[in-house]
């Protein structure tokens, strides 16, 4: 009896480790979802729950669990302002685009951006610092950063590694959903020179028919080919669109494929761009997820236990039926199946569409006169036939190079370095690489060595050296509300873009906040200490990425 109870007190820090944590609700209504984690967004996939507020901001925002503030950032993009709060459980929760901190976080806030005289901030208190019991009232609802709208982003982290979970199992109780995801169709490919559909290499899109058990075209195949399907899921009580948790594709009641969206890591998020067909996205903005593996695929949501990891071999005159299941965290479940007619056609031949062929597994180096391009090995997801092209002008600053003839994504940044050949302006701190789109130029940047401006890139597109010789432009707003000690400006630099900018009223800092376009700031000088019913004289200074500066001084009473 006493070895049993030892036995049973061994294993009781065991078996609470492992229990599932609890998270209580960030707010006092009812939780209605506008998007869930996974869903498939440019370059990443949705890293939380976004919850709606009602259509408005300013809503108490409760700490879901007991814990400490371990982050506060506050940008004009991505999250805007956002709170981290470390719980004991091994967690951390998140909560982006908010309007505003609790009154002593605000404080703190405040002090930190004063100290550092800039309106975006990133910071890390001390675990003693800022404690917090569930329930307690963190901060309030908001719409601001890189946000469409009001809502609370809501993530739940592992605290040891960083990654992203679904907080969705953690909230079942408290949402009800009966619906099931939905497909749109199917993508089909043959694999160049292994593969033919109905009689062609390209890829095809298909419709469903009679609710889902076939589609709306025959689908007659030989050799290897693989899909990709177009799916959302669906909630209760809402018009919103979601992204589906889980994903299996069967062919003759086999799985060769299978992606379950329950966890991503940041250094994986970019290989969506390899999950989806990424030149499809970029011409139609339509998504299909592909339930076949890239060889360069580095996505742990994504499996396949087939030998032709989710490529599927069709080499004999046959039926072979292929089925999707679809399923979300509730179990709602959709079936899709349709057939696939082996039969003998001609296979096309692999057909070269570029002149430098890029390999996912090697170190890839890619020079051109003027242009060096290095892609390190892993920053591909399949091995491209990318169609580099010099545009030469004899009048430009640089020569135009054409990367590939349709957008690729990197993994990562890549360095590019491309010559410089006239210099009209002796500054070199005034040229810069830029992406061009059709008659549009982007900033990338990069930095002057020995007449070569060198940067980084993340897609193979299509750049140049540009230069920017004008300062931003500077415009005050609404000045009949100063006196009341409501200052706004617009902004704005229509080439490289604003870096900086910096207000001082009668000689001393004071903060103006900045909007997620960068192009409106505005200060609320009654949260300062500035002196009331007299005149002051405001200086803002703005700043591009090329160093060119306007500076806007007048008078105003407050």
């Amino acid at each position: 009896m006493r070895h049993l109870l030892w036995f049973i007190l061994l294993l009781a820090p065991l078996a609470h480790a492992q229990e599932q944590p609890r998270f209580g609700l960030p707010f006092d209504f009812p939780m209605l979802l506008s998007a869930n984690f996974g869903e498939l967004r440019p370059n990443h996939f949705h890293g939380g729950l976004d919850i709606k507020t009602q259509g408005t901001t300013g809503h108490p925002v409760h700490a879901v669990a007991d814990g400490y503030v371990s982050r506060i950032s506050v940008s004009p993009s991505g999250y805007g302002n956002a709170l981290y709060v470390t719980h004991p459980s091994g967690y951390t929760s998140v909560y982006g685009h908010l309007d505003s901190f609790s009154p002593a976080l605000a404080r703190y806030v405040r002090e930190q951006q004063y100290r550092q005289e800039s309106f975006s901030v990133n910071l890390f208190p001390d675990s003693t610092l800022f404690r917090v019991r569930e329930g307690d009232v963190i901060a309030r609802s908001g719409n601001t950063g890189s946000s469409g709208g009001p809502h609370l982003h809501l993530e739940i982290r592992r605290t040891d590694t960083n990654e992203m979970v679904d907080p969705m199992p953690f909230y079942m109780s408290h949402l009800r959903d009966t619906r099931r995801p939905l497909s749109r169709g199917v993508m089909l490919y043959a694999r160049p020179g292994e593969g033919v559909i109905n009689g062609s290499a390209r890829k095809q899109v298909f419709q469903w028919a009679q609710g889902g058990r076939s589609l709306t075209r025959r689908v007659e195949a030989w050799g290897t080919i693989g899909v990709a399907i177009r799916a959302n899921d669906y909630m209760t009580g809402t018009t919103n669109v979601y992204g589906v948790r889980s994903v299996r594709l069967l062919v003759d009641s086999v799985e060769v494929f299978r992606s379950l969206t329950d966890r991503v890591a940041f250094d994986e998020n970019r290989a969506i761009n390899g999950f989806i067909d990424y030149d499809t996205y970029q011409r139609t903005r339509a998504l299909y997820a592909k339930s076949y593996l890239l060889p360069g695929s580095r996505l742990r949501l994504t499996q396949s236990d087939d030998p032709g990891r989710g490529w599927v071999r069709i080499d004999e005159e046959r039926d072979y039926r292929f089925t999707y299941e679809l399923e979300d965290a509730f179990g709602n479940r959709s079936i899709y199946a349709f057939t696939v007619h082996g039969r003998p056609q001609p296979v096309p031949e692999a057909q070269r569409t570029g002149n430098e062929l890029l390999r996912w597994d090697a170190v890839n180096t890619v020079t051109r006169p003027g242009m060096q391009l290095v892609i390190p090995r892993g920053m591909l997801y399949e091995d491209v036939d990318a169609d580099v092209q010099l545009i030469a002008d004899s009048s430009a600053i640089a020569f135009t190079y054409q990367l590939a003839d349709a957008p690729v994504p990197l993994h990562d940044y890549c360095p590019l370095r491309i010559g410089v050949r006239r210099m009209p302006v002796a500054d070199s701190t005034k040229y810069y690489i830029a992406e061009r789109s059709g008659k549009s130029l982007w900033y990338v940047g990069g930095g002057w060595k020995d007449g070569w401006l060198e940067g980084r890139v993340r897609a193979l597109g299509t750049y140049t050296v540009a230069i920017d010789t004008v300062a931003p432009t500077i415009a005050p707003l609404n000045r009949n509300q100063w006196s009341a000690g409501r200052l706004t400006f617009r902004v704005g630099d229509d080439r490289s873009g604003i870096k900086t900018y910096r207000a001082t009223v009668d000689g001393r800092f004071v903060l103006f906040a900045c909007n997620s376009r960068y192009n409106r700031l505005t200060c609320n000088l009654r949260e300062t200490d500035i002196e009331r019913g007299t005149m002051h004289t405001l200086e803002l200074t703005v700043a591009d990425r090329c160093g060119n500066v306007e500076v806007w001084r007048g008078r105003f009473r407050y």
